[in-house]
């Protein structure tokens, strides 16, 4: 117990290959079916495995189902299941070994996600499932693992990658019930050892791993992972620093300017002590606008106005506001609302830095200066606030006036989702790599307070491309209809992309193998320390 204390190192722990990262944000839970933010997704991607798994490039491949089919009418999957894949060795099978797993195993973790009793967050990912008085899913053999879908989805398979996806024994569940968040039992190549909520949580190598590396040696290279859950994230930063950390994710204001340059760079002081990688990350940050002329807040609102809010994406200095806040360790968006990781072959589509033109603009509106324009406010969290007083300097170059109001992340999230703000900052992640995700957030059938289209956003053309999209499998016409989607929504206003962000991690040079995406989660089965 004592090698895994927090903070201790010791002789014993030394001779181990022990990862070590600090989770300030916490977690909740290590069941599956909770996995809902980052966090907890780290930890159970450790754990656990799912019918397929997404590569670094964001391709899909087979994981626990070595291949699968899909049916003409593009509405029934079939995956064809491994049969040497074994939950963890845990008391709940007999003699303590693990079992086999099978396409029944499957069936009943996909009707737990969808049963109303266990109120899982996830059981959206399949509501395009056939919907019938019997379940969607079956298994006619231990090896054969069928899902029926109501219509085409294409993105279908993405959503199988996500870690909801991931399979557990109906032995766990039965025996532990709400309990076993803290007593997990998956088939990962890490299995559970102990967890001392709000202290430290402790995982060790699973010896029964299925998956082996090229030259045939088993996987994972690590004997165990230690995950402490320090708040502060000056003392992770320094615990990286000092040893005690091997990996954090992303920047804090507190310490960007000591650790990048301007160019979003490490300082020459750090490049012997720190290995940097990062990568787009699919996420959009972006200002949004209320543009529902029904809706209680933009009821005469001069935001109302297209042209108004296309004057102020044009008075924002993207690519200097990236540099000075951010470091430049994010994108400025150019590209429209899509991350161009999602768009092949996009092209710029935004309206440029150019006060001038913008100032033209409300000249036309009769805003000369902004004279006779109601002040505008736009609302943020603690978090932003920097951003938004850096767009407020901005439009104020042009005559606008700017009230920045700052609100705590839970009431904001409230105000928003009940469409309560005239204009707010936001940001989106997408939940699968598809681009199909984005888009989403603009269907009218998820206006606020149902779903994400916060900005009730409504174009019947886009929604006709839409329909269209369910219905193809040929990428490259599939990526047309996508780029023309997302010049609409740049051309509608309701958002204006501010940058697109970017996925940092900074590992001990000690860490090899280490691999990085654009949905940032890590992988730890591949990773070796070296001391």
């Amino acid at each position: 117990m004592a090698v895994f204390s927090s903070g201790c190192r010791n002789e014993s722990s030394e001779n181990k290959n022990v990862f070590f990262y600090n989770e300030n944000n916490g977690i909740t839970s290590l069941d599956p079916a909770f996995a809902r933010d980052l966090e907890i997704m780290w930890a159970t991607n450790q754990l656990y495995d799912g019918l397929v798994e997404i590569t670094n490039d964001l391709q899909i491949i087979p994981c626990i189902a070595h291949s699968w089919n899909i049916s003409d009418d593009l509405t029934t999957y079939t995956f064809h299941i491994r049969d040497d894949v074994y939950f963890h060795d845990s008391d709940i099978f007999p003699a303590g070994k693990g079992r086999k797993v099978t396409a029944h195993d499957f069936v009943y973790s996909f009707n737990r996600i969808l049963d109303p009793k266990i109120a899982s967050p996830g059981a959206w990912i399949f509501s395009k499932t056939k919907k019938t008085t019997s379940s969607p899913f079956s298994a006619p053999n231990d090896s054969t693992f069928i899902i029926e879908l109501e219509k085409p989805f294409p993105p279908f398979l993405s959503i199988l990658s996500m870690q909801y996806c991931n399979v557990v024994p109906h032995e766990a569940i039965e025996k532990f019930g709400a309990d076993f968040r803290s007593n997990p039992v998956g088939t990962g190549p890490f299995k559970f050892a102990f967890w001392y909520e709000n202290n430290a949580l402790v995982f060790h190598r699973n010896p029964n791993f299925w998956q082996k590396d090229n030259s045939g040696k088993q996987l994972p290279y690590l004997d165990a992972i230690k995950i402490d859950f320090i708040k502060d994230p000056a003392v992770e930063y320094q615990g990286l620093l000092a040893g005690t950390y091997d990996f954090i994710s992303g920047i804090h204001p507190s310490y960007k300017d000591e650790l990048l340059t301007s160019e979003g760079e490490l300082t020459p002081a750090f490049q012997s002590k720190i290995v940097f990688y990062k990568t787009p990350f699919i996420k959009t940050d972006y200002i949004g606008f209320m543009i529902d002329p029904e809706a209680e807040v933009s009821k005469n609102s001069p935001l109302l106005k297209r042209d108004l809010r296309r004057a102020i994406e044009m008075a924002i200095n993207k690519k200097e506001m990236v540099k000075f806040l951010r470091n430049n360790t994010v994108m400025a968006a150019s590209q429209g609302f899509v991350p161009p990781t999602l768009l092949k072959n996009s092209a710029p589509i935004f309206n440029e830095y150019n006060p001038a033109r913008a100032q033209a603009i409300l000249d036309s509106l009769g805003y000369k200066n902004g004279n006779g324009l109601p002040e505008i406010t736009i609302t943020t969290t603690g978090d932003y606030t920097d951003l938004i007083e850096y767009i407020q300097f901005n439009l104020g170059k042009i005559g606008l006036k700017v009230n920045v109001e700052v609100m705590q992340g839970s009431t904001f999230r409230e105000a928003s989702a009940k469409g309560k703000l005239a204009a707010f900052r936001k940001s989106w992640l997408a939940d699968y790599p598809d681009a199909e995700n984005f888009f989403n957030l603009f269907l009218k059938e998820n206006f606020c307070p149902i779903g994400p289209n916060y900005m009730h956003y409504s174009n019947p053309e886009f929604e006709n491309l839409y329909s269209k999209i369910l219905e193809i499998q040929n990428d490259s016409i599939k990526q047309e209809y996508y780029s023309q989607m997302n010049k609409l929504i740049s051309e509608g206003a309701s958002v204006i992309p501010l940058y697109y962000d970017q996925v940092s991690h900074f590992v001990s040079p000690r860490i090899k193998n280490w691999e990085i995406n654009s949905i940032n989660m890590i992988d730890l089965k591949k990773v070796k320390k070296v001391y």
